[in-house]
């Protein structure tokens, strides 16, 4: 079986005040609202007249991008930025592979890593709004299989544990450290793969279908997520970027099977394009009525709601919610989260009032370090009036 992908969290890249003072990223939000607009042409969903705020911001982004993925040894990067809850801008950067310097357009697929939790969370979301399960029942009602033997504990653990980073698990486990539970479930946060590798199993009990088909049924197919998926196929073949290590080299792709789908799929292995990631976010931030794949206003305010803080400031509050890590400003609420696997890094954010985000994928180990210079000046344009 395949390692589990190592993952950590990015959400601390972006809304806070912090990362704007530092020098660096200063000087780029600076120049990113202030720079004269420049010529080149940009991809978009509407044309809007020129020498607009939002021009000249996109034509700064064009400009910028290329150079922050050079200083961060980024080969490629692929953004979709919604506004008014509409796909409002897409483009793609570098090159897929620094061997063969196939270039990046929109519809090369990234490993989204950590981003699948959320897609995941929704389709169980779903699954508790049908009441095939409930959020608060211990997960071993369902299934008759222990993911963990000689702790009494595990009886406790819910789906809102799990969904919230509450179920005592840590991340993942290994020869130096094997699976146990850290404490009562409920009783703290801990980010957790582990947790949603056991909530996995256990959706795939109640549907009596493994997690490929169960999502391209009820999440991809019907959000029209078209070059979604999790186990390596012949899209994916063709359309995948390659990861990059630090220095920028080519690695191998993780071909993921059947079997580490099995294991790590709900927690990181969806195979994806931030403008299908885009169309999942469009449902969160402004949803169409509930349907049978469609979450109702109240899941989906359940969803959103803030389950467990784990940081607070007078300027704003981080907590985590069902599936989404949820900051909280004076005027505003983001949804957020981020995403590593080896050679990939990416983050989504978005707000629910003002209907817009962003999505952002890249090769590259230092993805994180790009991201840190790129997103709380992107986050900024984007929600002007949300204190951050």
């Amino acid at each position: 079986m395949e390692s589990a992908p190592e993952e950590r969290s990015l959400m601390p890249l972006i809304g806070r005040r912090k990362f704007l003072a530092d020098s660096g990223r200063a000087a780029l939000l600076t120049s990113l609202l202030s720079m004269p607009a420049l010529t080149q042409g940009h991809q978009t969903f509407a044309k809007s007249k020129r020498n607009t705020a939002w021009d000249s911001f996109i034509d700064d982004l064009e400009q910028q991008i290329p150079k922050v993925m050079k200083e961060t040894v980024v080969p490629g990067l692929s953004i979709v930025i919604v506004k008014d809850a509409k796909l409002a801008w897409r483009r793609a950067f570098g090159v897929k592979d620094n061997t063969s310097k196939r270039p990046v357009d929109d519809g090369t697929v990234f490993e989204a890593a950590s981003m699948t939790k959320p897609v995941f969370a929704y389709a169980v979301m779903k699954l508790c709004e049908k009441g095939v399960m409930n959020l608060d029942t211990p997960l071993t009602k369902y299934t008759p299989d222990r993911f963990l033997q000689g702790d009494s504990r595990l009886d406790l653990i819910t789906a809102r544990h799990v969904l919230s980073h509450t179920s005592g698990f840590q991340d993942w486990r290994s020869e130096k450290e094997p699976l146990k539970i850290h404490f009562t479930p409920g009783e703290k946060w801990l980010y957790s793969g582990e947790g949603y590798s056991y909530l996995q199993s256990v959706v795939a009990h109640v549907t009596g279908e493994s997690l490929e088909p169960y999502m391209r049924a009820n999440v991809f197919v019907p959000f029209g997520m078209a070059s979604s998926g999790f186990i390596w196929n012949e899209i994916f073949e063709k359309r995948m970027a390659r990861p990059h290590d630090a220095e920028g080299r080519a690695t191998d792709n993780n071909r993921a099977t059947e079997e580490s789908v099995a294991r790590y799929g709900a927690a990181g292995e969806l195979r994806t394009t931030p403008t299908d990631y885009a169309k999942f976010l469009i449902e969160v931030i402004d949803p169409k009525p509930a349907d049978a794949f469609r979450l109702s206003k109240a899941s989906l305010d359940k969803m959103l709601r803030p389950q467990v803080k784990v940081e607070s400031t007078k300027e704003y509050s981080i907590s985590w919610a069902l599936g989404w890590r949820i900051a909280r400003t004076s005027s505003d609420i983001l949804i957020s989260h981020g995403g590593y696997n080896r050679g990939f890094q990416c983050m989504v954010e978005g707000s629910v009032q003002q209907k817009a985000g962003y999505v952002i994928m890249t090769n590259g180990e230092n993805g994180g370090e790009l991201l840190k210079k790129l997103a709380p000046a992107i986050s900024l344009r984007l929600y002007p009036l949300s204190g951050h």
